[in-house]
């Protein structure tokens, strides 16, 4: 019985849900995956085929910067120094001579990368917690919570920004810095979801077959309590993008030479008037790939929640 209940519950539940919405547009043909349907619902919407379209199109290019754009990224060309678009360099080069859309592709690489590892990190240490929260209740809820309310008590930016100085300007410590930023609210969604889920009949009746505890939690309660954590790390991850330039801007993140947008951002911004592309160019990188993790992060949380399930056509 308790198997039966979790089926039509949780993630692939929300799915199935989304999936009998869908029109039939073959008469009798065998139905696709919940994720296809997820998919093909998410791009009838807008703005999250507009944000979709965004992340592919830089993601492809932070893949093939290589043959997009040959030129070494660290290249200086004396000859060219803040010079404006040309055949040569397409978006200009910064006061070294260095190729701006060579800067920009390698950048986009290292901002894909933080946002994946970060939320990657954030999820795999927070779910655990708010799980254990959820489960055993009592002292284990109070101390983790009231350890993640000591770390929510600070901005995020602060903490990334604090552990990033301490740990050193480098890829792997800036994914570090803005994962632990964002595991206290992961822990904490997880926990807000599955405090419900934990008094729903089929975990107490999977309590009562004697089913062990980790079973329970990992076949019963974290099913239930994916869908938030999905939009929750979407929406994350344009955080994620929006720190790691905050730390390269205030000189705290990767370190020159390898280029990030906000380094990139940094040195441009003594030549604003002389230069302005120099500026323009990061910074409408970071706004269209940060709008672009919101409007999918916004439409998912449309679809995933039963609540506003159909307000989206």
């Amino acid at each position: 019985m308790a198997r039966n209940v979790r089926r039509n519950t949780g993630y692939a539940g929300l799915l199935a849900g989304i999936r009998r919405e869908a029109p039939a547009s073959g008469g009798s043909a065998a139905p696709s995956h919940p994720t296809v349907e997820l998919l093909r619902k998410l791009a009838s919407v807008p703005q999250a085929l507009a944000g979709l379209v965004v992340l592919v199109l830089i993601g492809a290019a932070a893949v093939l910067a290589p043959w997009i754009v040959p030129v070494d990224a660290e290249e200086m060309d004396f000859d060219n120094l803040l010079s404006g678009p040309s055949a040569a360099h397409w978006l200009g080069s910064d006061q070294m001579g260095r190729d701006t859309l060579a800067r920009l592709i390698v950048g986009a690489r290292i901002a894909l990368s933080v946002s994946l590892g970060a939320v990657g990190l954030g999820v795999l240490l927070g779910v655990p917690l708010g799980l254990l929260s959820v489960y055993f209740r009592g002292r284990v809820d109070d101390v983790l919570m009231r350890l993640m309310d000591a770390l929510v008590t600070f901005p995020s930016l602060l903490i990334a920004v604090g552990l990033a100085a301490a740990l050193g300007g480098s890829l792997r410590t800036v994914i570090i810095a803005i994962g632990i930023a964002n595991v206290p609210w992961m822990a904490r969604i997880v926990r807000s979801q599955g405090l419900s889920i934990r008094e729903r009949d089929f975990v107490k009746a999977a309590e009562s077959l004697g089913l062990s505890h980790p079973r329970i939690i990992l076949r019963h309660i974290l099913p239930n309590c994916i869908a938030p954590v999905i939009v929750q790390s979407t929406l994350s991850m344009g955080y994620a993008v929006l720190t790691e330039a905050a730390l390269g801007f205030v000189g705290v993140g990767i370190q020159p030479p390898t280029p990030t947008w906000g380094n990139m951002l940094q040195q441009a911004f003594p030549m604003l008037e002389q230069q302005p592309l120099l500026s323009i160019v990061p910074g409408v990188a970071i706004f269209l790939l940060v709008l672009s993790f919101n409007c999918v992060g916004d439409a998912l949380r449309d679809l995933l929640d039963p609540r506003l399930r159909g307000v989206i056509h």
